[in-house]
């Protein structure tokens, strides 16, 4: 199955209205439906329909390994602001949290409201509506742990987004699954996966692509993945918003869908 940017179908499913009364057009009809869905659900459906398509992210294996939730909302009153505020203090924080639940990996973060970005001027700089949302999914583990493409593609763009909280190096990918383009990001990773790397290499499945980058280097957070999907870079090269004001979050739920349609995680132990 093809598909069809969501405009461009929309445009011919409406002309399709206007033009058939659809006796003996069934065909055509089913078949410009199946084309005219909006990009989330055409995800869903070639996941569907390919369900052996996507690879691995990280070396987790379901039956060994176990997934920590952790919750960076205010609703954890574990966090206060002199842990949130001192990277060193947060790192302890985070792994103390796997290493007493018996968790290699912890999860979370996919529209999760973040407030733990109070203050920080990349997220709220304390006149306009802070970037609380956080839009991709966060894999927590050592500094130094793999990262792999899931989906055939090629490198889109890189940067080292060298800003306090940022990203640090990026990486992002760009994938055609039958028409459909979805672009895959990478953020808090090591310096030395950004060496030797050149926009539009080809990128197989399960190509080890980087590791999670330590403090110094990652924009200051404890070792992790932001690993978040878009369908529309809208002209970004190297970096994409990984948070967004709450009142966008329709517009950026209609570019950014749930990662989870490839990662395919186990529940977390604490969910």
């Amino acid at each position: 199955m093809r598909f069809l940017p969501w405009g461009r179908c929309r445009k011919g499913f409406n002309e399709l209205l206007h033009s058939y009364s659809f006796i003996g057009h069934s065909a055509e009809f089913l078949n410009l439906h199946h084309t005219c869905m909006d990009a989330s659900t055409q995800l869903a459906a070639y996941f569907k329909s390919h369900p052996d398509v996507a690879g691995k992210v990280a070396d987790f294996n379901a039956d060994a390994d176990r997934l920590f939730h952790l919750d960076l909302t205010a609703g954890n009153k574990e966090l206060d602001k002199t842990i949130v505020s001192n990277p060193e203090k947060l790192d302890k924080w985070v792994f103390g949290k796997l290493a007493d639940n018996g968790c290699k990996y912890g999860i979370g973060g996919y529209m999760e409201n973040r407030t733990i970005y109070a203050g920080i001027p990349l997220f709220d700089n304390g006149v306009d509506e802070p970037r609380f949302l956080h839009l991709g999914v966060d894999i927590w583990a050592a500094a130094g742990t793999a990262i792999y493409a899931p989906l055939p593609g090629k490198i889109h763009s890189f940067n080292d987004n060298n800003n306090h909280g940022d990203y640090g190096p990026t990486i992002i990918l760009e994938h055609d699954l039958d028409g459909l383009l979805l672009y895959s990001l990478y953020g808090h990773l090591s310096r030395k996966d950004l060496k030797g790397l050149r926009v539009d290499d080809p990128i197989g499945i399960n190509q080890k692509i980087g590791s999670f980058g330590a403090i110094a280097e990652n924009g200051h957070w404890p070792p992790h993945l932001h690993f978040q999907l878009m369908f529309d870079m809208e002209g970004q090269q190297g970096d994409y918003p990984g948070a967004c004001r709450f009142s966008e979050k329709e517009k950026y739920l209609k570019n950014i869908p749930d990662p989870q349609l490839i990662l395919q995680f186990p529940k977390a132990v604490n969910a």
